[in-house]
């Protein structure tokens, strides 16, 4: 019976989360204000890659009207990874930085790690762990005052952050 429930019972690989801050703060309660710098997302733009845990599920519920987030792909992480990230120093992420500081020899090696949930964007040494976006060519979908379901952009997008992504690099 117990070899039944282990079978049943399968490990889901996490999924990693990409968080832009969409809306800025006039009007906004304190609560929601401390979610959002708990995040690091002090600015309009600014956006954080995290694991979805229960502690970051009730954060993102609570700043959901400020905020989009969805499943970020190995394409996207990767060109993410490329134009955006930086070290200390302002300087941009390098292969050798990779290299020196962490166990992965190239990008497309910490793009797999960081997807599978073998390490946390944080974690690197060094690293800023947040990303500073341009506002997205075209413009968001619809209006910043709706959810993704009513026809805008804020709240949980899915696999539209790919998207939106792509228009903010």
């Amino acid at each position: 019976m117990s070899e039944i429930k282990n079978s049943i019972v399968e490990q889901e690989t996490p999924k990693l989360l990409f968080i832009v801050r969409i809306r800025g703060a006039p009007g906004m309660r304190r609560k929601i204000l401390d979610t959002l710098k708990m995040f690091r997302l002090h600015k309009v733009n600014h956006s954080v890659l995290v694991f979805p845990n229960k502690n970051y599920t009730g954060m993102l519920n609570k700043v959901k009207d400020y905020v989009c987030y969805g499943e970020i792909n190995k394409k996207m992480l990767l060109k993410l990874l490329r134009k955006r990230a930086y070290v200390e120093g302002n300087e941009p992420l390098t292969e050798s930085h990779i290299k020196i500081k962490t166990k992965y020899k190239t990008l497309n090696a910490l793009a797999d790690g960081l997807l599978k949930g073998e390490i946390q964007y944080k974690d690197i040494y060094k690293i800023k762990p947040i990303f500073r976006m341009h506002p997205p060519r075209g413009g968001y979908r619809g209006t910043i005052k709706r959810t993704y379901k009513a026809g805008g952009s804020l709240g949980y997008v899915g696999e539209y952050i790919n998207k939106l992504l792509f228009k903010m690099l």
